[in-house]
């Protein structure tokens, strides 16, 4: 390969890199000018709950709650997909937070385990349970064959909304959802925001 070539490719690769850096320090600038609506917002609680888990790595967040009869209730949130909008609609909270929510009794090695799914709508805080599911113990999670129960939506609607019910009373109601909902949204936009800074400077390391 010739000097000239060498040159050449070196000075393609910089132009390349060059075009990468200002895009990527275009939407960085847009992020950091533009916040989301949600970003001075501050909404719901914890409530009897804590926090357990909240890496700033991963995307989840981990809730657990004992009641003083030892009674533990331990909730998972993440982001899911969008929730569906009418075009051009303003919606703060674009996406919506799928849950798992477990309880487990004192001297029982069984554990019901609800599937969720929340959204923000016109404000409010919608909550719906997917699935509801009793396991013999914490290892029948993993065991796709063990049953669990029927679908969620063929029980009695009447049933539905006692375990409806049942989650508000220990702790699972609006005031948490909402908390839930702007948390995870607020860390998601400040994992954007932090994967761009770290592309920049990956494509900027000479």
């Amino acid at each position: 390969m010739t000097k000239a070539t060498t040159v050449l490719r070196t000075a393609r690769r910089a132009i390349e890199d060059s075009g990468l850096l200002k895009a990527l320090q275009s939407e960085i600038n847009h992020e950091l000018s533009t916040p989301r609506s949600f970003q001075n917002e501050e909404h719901g609680g914890l409530g009897d709950f804590a926090i357990e888990w909240d890496s700033c790595n991963t995307q989840d967040v981990l809730l657990q709650r004992r009641f003083e009869s030892g009674e533990e209730v331990s909730v998972s949130a993440i982001l899911g997909a969008e929730t569906p909008r009418v075009e051009y609609e303003d919606v703060m909270f674009p996406r919506e937070t799928l849950l798992k929510v477990c309880m487990k009794k004192p001297g029982l090695s069984s554990i019901l385990q609800f599937d969720c799914r929340a959204f923000s709508d016109s404000g409010e805080s919608n909550f719906q349970i997917n699935n509801a599911h009793y396991l013999k113990e914490a290892a029948a999670a993993l065991d796709s064959s063990a049953y669990r129960g029927p679908s969620f939506s063929s029980l009695d609607p009447r049933l539905q909304s006692e375990f409806l019910q049942y989650l508000q009373a220990k702790g699972i109601d609006e005031n948490l959802l909402s908390f839930l909902i702007l948390h995870l949204h607020k860390k998601e936009q400040g994992q954007y925001v932090n994967w761009l800074h770290r592309l920049q400077a990956m494509a900027g390391h000479n």
